[in-house]
């Protein structure tokens, strides 16, 4: 039987608590997870790409570890039906917290579908407890110095805050 290998792709721009949940669910339909970090210059990203993936890779780590499979992390900067077909992937995972993601994804997922029909979608709902965290909700709470400690995991917060102090 062939390996299955899905794609979990993001900005994670810092990855949160919601993410490491979807990460962690979808590590367990699997046999191999890659996590793409996407470039996406078009957000903004306070972390250049490089410490996104080394961010990432810190806080998946105990999850590969614990669901016993290869969690991999890698930076892409291609269309991301390229990304899925470059890695293997057969499976895109993407999140959805609220109906507003919905519309986005259910477009996204369409065209996806038009440039390539074997590799499926497949979405996880955000549990009920990170439906409202977002990277964009971290980063403006953070940078006017509210606590991030219940959104992102503790390193994550610690380099997230440092990065804001080094920008103000």
């Amino acid at each position: 039987m062939a390996e299955r290998i899905a794609l979990y792709p993001g900005t994670f721009d810092p990855i949160t608590n919601g993410h490491i949940d979807i990460i962690s669910r979808a590590a367990k339909l699997v046999d191999r997870l890659v996590v793409g970090v996407a470039v996406n210059i078009g957000k903004g990203p306070i972390f250049a790409l490089d410490e996104r993936v080394a961010l990432v890779k810190a806080e998946v780590a105990p999850i590969a570890e614990r669901q016993g499979i290869a969690v991999e992390v890698r930076p892409f900067s291609t269309l991301l039906i390229q990304f899925a077909r470059e890695v293997g992937a057969k499976m895109i995972v993407r999140g959805l917290r609220a109906v507003s993601d919905f519309d986005y994804e259910f477009q996204m997922t369409g065209m996806n579908y038009r440039l390539d029909p074997e590799i499926e979608t497949v979405f996880l709902m955000a549990s009920e407890r990170h439906q409202f965290i977002s990277s964009r909700f971290v980063k403006d709470v953070a940078l006017y110095g509210g606590d991030i400690s219940s959104f992102v995991p503790a390193h994550t917060a610690a380099a997230t805050i440092a990065k804001l102090k080094g920008h103000s």
